[in-house]
């Protein structure tokens, strides 16, 4: 098939499954047509469509949105690094995929563009921040989308919609030309997939430094793309479904989890009941705080460029709450929650000096239903204290943040570690529980070694394919098409 053919389809996949989920929120097509029909770059994955998530990841002449009202307007005027990347191995972007307001959620469902709903019961969540893009490679609308990870945002989506999902380690991704790090060295961008032969692949023609890189993560010994075919050996591997963060694990998620490591085991790798042993309320605290420092610097940051004081009604209510808890943070109490975050960090890296891998539940909860965790900060707050008082008041209340984080990691209580961490993890699609949603597996690995998870995940779906399974809602009943 030529390029045309294929940018033809996808966009014939999106305009069917669109009304349906909503996972495509910027057309681009005029655009992936223009390039297909021209000469494309001699790159591994020439002439594929491909798409991008509505967050940081800038293609020159389009909006991004990044969910909010407030960058209803702004269209970048370059390409990130990464978008650069993605064009020179010959991807062709067809469009933008939803997200939560400032990816800051670990669902779906912004004000600006309605929710994106699940393929496999459109009744649920596809998760967050990369819910579009889940959405969308679970639907069968391409092959792998673009996505980005600074608490789970690769891993949350990947197991509410069955797809695969690596987050990969500190400073192996370009983050430029603006920024030399994300989130505070927490976040990274990567792709969801169908397959973990596609992830790799994608890894291969975008991973690498920048000049203005501050983190670098060791180079592979080989492309990723070989590992995947490769035996991983007799691995040490532990394993937990109890929660490192305020939560409690659903049974059908734990269930998964022991089936997975049964699996491990049946493999020939020694599986061993073992956690790292942190104080996880503290760590979930001093991370919900980091992420408050984060919206207050990004309003902060677009004050400034839009010289105009950012006002509530620009915002969701929840985003707003956030960025005003960092404001409200002195610089004592920010350096205080970064060091002690750092001080887990070393914590759960030395567990690593034993174990080759860590396997958990990706999730504490099946994917939740549309509308389930819509504003968790904002329900938390009037929770305390009615809705009647001032906003300045009730950020002031003693131990406010501690109801908003026990509300906040209920579902998401395992994926934040690895970002503070910067260790590669990933959720693997093994499992589906009894009303036929998808329930992910995550395995973390010692920081650098995407090769070994790469090995692991082949072996995995070499052992428990998954690619063929196709979700309630897929292009194949619109287009006739597989």
């Amino acid at each position: 098939m030529s390029s045309a053919e294929l940018v033809d389809e996808a966009i014939a996949r999106i305009e069917a499954i669109n009304p349906v989920l909503n996972p495509v929120v910027v057309p681009m097509f005029d655009e992936a047509r223009r390039v297909a029909a021209g000469p494309l770059p001699d790159g591994p994955f020439r002439g594929v469509p491909f798409l991008l998530k509505d967050l940081r990841a800038a293609y020159a002449g389009f909006p991004m949105r990044a969910g909010s009202r407030l960058l209803a307007d702004y269209v970048p005027t370059h390409d990130a690094e990464l978008v650069k990347r993605y064009k020179a191995a010959g991807l062709v972007i067809a469009g933008k995929t939803n997200t939560p307001e400032l990816g800051i959620l670990p669902v779906t469902e912004p004000d600006l563009y309605g929710p994106t709903k699940n393929p496999w019961n459109p009744a649920h969540t596809p998760g967050g921040s990369s819910g579009g893009a889940a959405a969308a490679v679970a639907s069968g609308i391409v092959p792998a989308a673009q996505g980005g990870d600074g608490g789970g945002s690769i891993r949350i989506p990947a197991s509410c919609c069955g797809v695969f999902g690596l987050k990969p380690s500190r400073g192996r991704m370009p983050v430029g030309p603006h920024d030399s790090e994300i989130f505070f060295g927490f976040a990274i961008e990567h792709v969801l997939s169908k397959t973990v032969r596609d992830s790799a692949a994608m890894l291969d023609v975008t991973h690498g430094p920048e000049l203005t890189s501050i983190y670098h993560a060791r180079e592979p010994e080989r492309p990723f793309l070989e590992e995947v075919g490769r035996e991983p050996g007799r691995l040490k591997i532990a394993f937990t479904t109890s929660p490192f963060l305020p939560a409690k694990t659903h049974p059908d998620c734990a269930e998964a989890a022991r089936e997975t490591a049964a699996l491990c085991a049946s493999l020939g790798h020694d599986v061993d009941e073992a956690t790292p042993n942190f104080d996880g309320h503290e760590f979930a605290r001093c991370f919900f705080l980091m992420f408050c420092a984060g919206a207050a610097t990004e309003l902060a940051l677009m004050e400034k460029s839009f010289n105009r004081k950012v006002k509530p009604g620009d915002l969701e209510p929840g985003t707003w709450m956030c960025a005003m808890i960092g404001r409200r943070m002195s610089a004592p109490e920010f350096n205080v929650s970064m060091r002690r975050l750092r001080e887990h960090q070393r914590t759960i890296s030395r567990f690593f000096s034993v174990y080759d891998v860590l396997l958990t539940p990706t999730l504490a909860k099946p994917p939740l239903k549309i509308g389930e965790l819509r504003h968790p900060i904002q329900e938390a707050v009037l929770d305390v204290v009615g809705r009647s008082a001032s906003l300045r008041w009730i950020l002031g209340i003693p131990g406010l943040v501690d109801v908003v984080v026990d509300r906040a990691y209920g579902f998401t209580p395992f994926t934040p570690i690895a970002n503070v961490t910067g260790q590669p993890s990933m959720s693997v699609p093994l499992g589906w529980n009894a009303e036929g949603l998808p329930i992910g597996s995550m395995f973390t690995g010692r920081l650098g070694d995407e090769a070994l998870l790469f090995r692991l995940a082949g072996q995995l779906e070499r052992a428990k394919p998954w690619a063929q399974k196709k979700p309630l809602i897929h292009a194949s009943q619109f287009r006739g098409k597989a």
